[in-house]
């Protein structure tokens, strides 16, 4: 049986924040290995814990959840952070992914669901609750020629599909039979030609252009 996925849940609010870990705890492929009230004791015990995925609130004292997502991106680079909020705002969204959040997930949403974005957050997946979805490809698109993916050569189109299933590096790599470095440079090439600033704005924008 392959290892648990280790989950950090940080929100300041004791009661929202025990029956996560309680909903969570219940997955027998997740373990819950610690919980943080705030953003700076969420970063010190992601550190010290190195768990696999980080639930976030984004308003949280201590730092906040975003600039604590852009912390954790520097000192744990292999921990995955989902944002797990209240907020619906389109810019705080864009600001979490730009600090390296892998998913923004409402609070509305299911015990059953949010152990499914966690999976995905573990795998490198990337979630965004869909009443906010539209939203952002908008934000991305604004301003931008109306075909932005037409610059993208064959191979580069193949890869950023490849990036918006969620496969990392390597394993596209592994898939079109390149090295890691080339793909690397590949998605460097694409996100400069997109105008964007990270995977998840790019395979966002690769989705809409379907």
């Amino acid at each position: 049986m392959s290892e648990p996925i280790r989950i950090l849940v940080a929100d300041d609010h004791p009661l929202f924040r025990e029956g996560v870990v309680h909903s969570l705890s219940s997955e027998p492929d997740i373990a819950v290995v610690g919980q943080a009230a705030s953003g700076d004791e969420a970063l010190r015990l992601a550190r010290d814990l190195l768990p696999d995925v980080v639930l976030l609130d984004v308003a949280m004292p201590g730092g906040g959840g975003i600039e604590t997502a852009r912390n954790l991106a520097t000192a744990c680079p292999a921990t995955k952070v989902v944002m797990l909020t209240v907020v619906e705002d389109e810019d705080k969204l864009l600001a979490a992914f730009s600090a390296g959040a892998r998913g923004y997930v409402l609070k509305g949403v299911s015990a059953r669901e949010l152990a499914a974005v966690v999976r995905g957050a573990e795998r490198g997946e990337v979630y965004v609750s869909p009443s906010l979805a539209a939203g952002i490809l908008v934000a991305l698109t604004h301003g931008r020629a109306a075909d932005p993916l037409a610059e993208l050569t064959e191979k580069e189109r193949e890869i950023l599909k490849l990036v918006g299933e969620g496969l990392t590096n390597r394993e596209i790599g592994e898939r079109v039979h390149l090295a890691e470095k080339t793909i690397k440079h590949h998605i460097t090439n694409i996100l400069q030609k997109l105008q964007v600033r990270s995977r998840v704005e790019a395979a966002l924008l690769a989705a809409r252009g379907k």
